[in-house]
């Protein structure tokens, strides 16, 4: 199984036998719930075109203030190589024109606005599709197509709000505070993948296209389909972080979490690494429910024992009696840790992290990942992907001509 882990030309990778090489995509998407899911379509083949708008482009080309140009800001490469751009001013019907001719030839045309945009620009489903009968329209949105508040815009950590994640913490006690990572964001952006490619699946059945929609909203609930499941069911507030056995414990050097579960009797398992009598024999953590009542006298005992000795020292013990166990890293570490190198998970460096992205978590054992381009400079592949469609270079001077496109 491999990945490309270096930035090569396209001639020389076999682009043509990756899974969706032939699919083209026209990509509306910013910032990071629609760029990471066609991104990922990118990646595997798929000629994602880039629409911006002029002067900004996307979004997330200027999230970071350092770069003018939006070009070497990592935010943006993070979730754009592979990519080509075009820069259309879609206030002017010509460049609405532009984009109906390259729809002839499309497969997807991916968005992330709110509910309604995409129609009032005039590229809606029902108009695409008279167009191209075969295109998979994609929509991602903050809360969906239909609902009292699908008209509003979605973020990631308004998502994190209302989903019921953020309120779920591991203690009542603990403030209430923001996931540091755009799950959310990622989780709808990765939905919309599943669902993009299982509409091409079911076109090779039927011959037609077919819309398709996620929301960050509806994701964030997904992704609690447990803890969802209990509390209706049973009425439980269910919180693997909150298991009485589970916890992060300072060392005298770092930290390292411990999962007490799945064995016969961890409680028992975990005294004996950390060299203590057995607990599990005292009466009042012999049974889990006794575990959960007494959690703070538990966690109080291991956080005494992990303070009296290092990181390293403890996970000996732990991995000793087979108990689920890590140091917390930093980024740094993690990026660092010999798994990471093994697995490649970073892509692009080339002996120097100027270029280093994360790649994809998924192998395959034929032609899958591959880096054919950088993340594009704004407006970088107008002229091609015109030509591409088949106007001809006097109609892509007058359109430069005209301010509808930016070269």
């Amino acid at each position: 199984m491999q990945r490309t882990t270096e930035w090569r030309n396209a001639e020389l990778t076999g682009e043509g036998m990756q899974p969706l090489s032939g699919v083209k995509v026209i990509d509306f998407t910013q910032v990071m719930l629609g760029p990471s899911c066609t991104q990922v379509l990118a990646d595997y083949g798929a000629d994602v075109i880039k629409i911006e708008r002029p002067g900004t482009g996307d979004l997330s080309r200027t999230s970071v203030g350092d770069d003018p140009d939006g070009f070497n800001n990592p935010v943006f490469k993070s979730l754009n190589r592979n990519k080509r751009s075009i820069v259309l001013d879609m206030r002017q019907d010509a460049a609405k024109d532009v984009i109906y001719e390259m729809v002839k030839t499309a497969d997807v045309v991916v968005n992330n606005f709110r509910a309604g945009v995409i129609e009032r620009m005039g590229f809606g489903h029902e108009k695409l599709s008279a167009i191209n009968p075969r295109i998979i329209s994609a929509f991602g949105s903050g809360f969906g197509v239909k609902g009292p508040m699908s008209h509003k815009g979605g973020q990631d950590i308004v998502a994190q709000a209302l989903s019921g994640l953020m309120g779920r913490r591991n203690s009542p006690d603990e403030p209430l505070t923001i996931y540091p990572t755009s799950l959310c964001d990622y989780t709808a952006g990765m939905h919309l993948v599943q669902a993009i490619l299982l509409a091409l699946l079911q076109r090779e059945k039927t011959g037609a296209g077919q819309q398709v929609a996620v929301s960050l909203f509806e994701s964030a609930i997904t992704m609690q389909m447990q803890e969802a499941a209990m509390w209706m069911q049973r009425g439980l507030d269910w919180n693997w972080a909150a298991l009485p056995l589970t916890g992060v414990f300072q060392t005298t050097d770092g930290a390292v979490v411990l999962v007490g579960a799945f064995k016969t009797n961890p409680l028992q398992s975990i005294s004996k690494a950390l060299g203590i009598e057995d607990l599990s024999q005292l009466q009042r953590f012999s049974t889990f429910a006794g575990q959960v009542a007494n959690k703070p006298e538990l966690q109080t005992i291991f956080r005494e024992r992990f303070a009296s000795n290092t990181t390293e020292y403890w996970l000996g013990q732990l991995e000793g009696e087979d108990l689920l166990c890590a140091p917390v890293l930093s980024m740094a570490e993690a990026l660092a840790h010999p798994q990471t190198a093994a697995n490649g998970t970073v892509v692009g460096a080339n002996g120097t992290t100027k270029n280093a992205l994360i790649g994809t978590p998924l192998t395959m054992s034929g032609q899958g990942f591959q880096i054919r381009r950088q993340a594009p400079k704004l407006g970088a592949h107008g002229y091609d992907i015109l030509a591409e469609a088949g106007f001809e270079p006097q109609r892509i001077d007058a359109l430069a001509a005209s301010g509808v496109l930016k070269l």
